[in-house]
């Protein structure tokens, strides 16, 4: 009777073990941190074969916004939808109704001038789904899981609302997180949040956006859309010490739903590890995430988080702001970045090499400025004209006399360019940078 019921035991045990309600530890699960336990046990449900790829509209696509929820609420983190997600509805060409859902939690600011304000750091929650293909004649269902694409940027975002919320008593801005359903379906959820749901939408100063962040060894990224305002963030995190720096890339990794935001004029930035075999296809799977590397970007986009919460507010577009304030250079001047062929600095199209290779080699800090302990950005406009020469140089938003004159010195003294290319003319084009004066702390 006593060796029937282990036998039975065992059985159950195993089959438990086997089932998607319970995960035996592996040999890693015992090696791992707090951190890395936690974004895989996050990706291990999410990508899991049970929710079936998580199609817009399908049962894994809310089960998905259903953990989404319960773990934010679990992390002490408001809920704005309900906990299965803030549904929506959107027509498709075949005449049916996709339903779809986007989960919102809520962090409160504390500074009565900023808490009204907001930043939506937020995660596609769908994939691709499932998909019948013919073998040898036979119909096979394939489970596209999207272990990378994007469970570890939900993870992610998940493991943020966590640290965000144990140090909410130091967040001047509100905090909005956000699952977006239906990302893939031409971003609809981001969409429906930004035109429908969130009421506030003008308030939003900026978007964090994570969308595939689970392959760091092959590259990690931060894309702007060639904001200043955002991209300084990153340039001035270079200078700190942190367990890994992204590469800002002037080229979009992928198209996601920092793209709905952009076309509200709200600055955001796009996080990604970047493109990886097994992107779209059924290969994409909990063993190809590497943990170890998410850590160290979690880390980092923790920092960025904090600088953007509770910095200065972003512009949208400094070049239209130049031009609504002082008249622009006339309508013979092209913007930068709306050149066929963008003007180049030392081989270089990218505005770093310019700041990097000849600004900040050849700019002194004012020794006025330093007794004064004056530090902060300047933000300069420039054009370059047909032949290459730098003019027109003028501060569109300064700090101090002493500091926007050495700002302004330096690059009226720039070497010529290479003059971009408009229709296969050469053209003048205005270009704006932000120069930054720090102060090094003494030791």
């Amino acid at each position: 009777m006593v060796k029937r019921f282990i036998s039975a035991f065992i059985l159950v045990f195993f089959w438990l073990a086997a089932s998607a309600q319970f995960r035996t530890p592996s040999y890693s699960d015992l090696q791992d941190g707090e951190t890395i336990s936690a974004l895989r046990n996050h990706i291990s449900y999410i990508a899991s074969m049970a929710l079936e790829g998580r199609a817009a509209g399908s049962e894994g696509e809310t089960d998905a916004a259903v953990y989404v929820g319960e773990t934010l609420g679990s992390y002490g983190v408001d809920l704005l939808s309900p906990v299965d997600g803030d549904i929506f509805g959107m027509k498709r060409p075949a005449g049916d109704t996709l339903v779809s859902r986007n989960v919102i939690g809520f962090i409160p600011g504390y500074d009565p001038a900023l808490r009204d304000r907001y930043i939506v750091i937020g995660a596609r929650l769908d994939n691709i789904g499932t998909r019948d293909v013919t073998i040898n004649g036979e119909v096979k269902t394939r489970i596209y899981n999207g272990a990378n694409g994007n469970a570890s940027g939900l993870a992610m975002m998940l493991e943020l609302a966590k640290r965000l919320q144990l140090n909410s008593p130091m967040l001047k801005r509100s905090v909005l997180l956000v699952a977006f359903g239906s990302s893939l379906e031409s971003f609809a959820g981001s969409w429906y949040f930004l035109n429908r749901s969130f009421k506030d939408a003008d308030k939003i100063d900026a978007m964090i956006n994570l969308d595939i962040l689970g392959t760091g060894n092959s590259g990690f990224y931060a894309y702007t859309s060639a904001n200043e305002d955002m991209s300084v963030i990153v340039r001035n995190l270079k200078g700190t010490l942190q367990p890994v720096h992204p590469e800002l890339t002037l080229k979009e990794p992928f198209p996601s739903d920092h793209r709905a935001f952009y076309d509200k004029e709200i600055p955001s930035i796009l996080f990604s590890t970047g493109s990886y075999p097994e992107y779209g296809s059924d290969r994409d799977v909990e063993s190809i995430i590497e943990y170890d590397m998410m850590e160290r970007e979690l880390e980092y986009i923790y920092n960025y988080s904090i600088e953007l919460i509770n910095g200065q507010r972003p512009v949208f577009n400094p070049n239209k702001e130049q031009k609504n304030r002082m008249g622009g250079h006339g309508s013979d001047v092209v913007p930068y970045y709306d050149c066929d062929y963008r003007p180049t600095f030392l081989g270089s199209n990218n505005p770093e090499t310019f700041l990097k290779k000849w600004v900040y080699a050849y700019l002194r800090y004012p020794e006025a400025a330093v007794a004064q302990g004056l530090q902060g950005r300047v933000l300069v406009d420039f054009v370059i004209d047909e032949k290459g020469k730098v003019t027109n140089v003028q501060v569109l938003r300064g700090v101090h006399d002493l500091l926007d004159d050495e700002a302004v010195r330096v690059i009226s003294a720039s070497p010529d360019w290479k003059p971009g290319r408009l229709a296969g003319k050469k053209v003048k084009s205005e270009i704006s940078v932000w120069v930054d004066f720090r102060l090094k702390k003494k030791k």
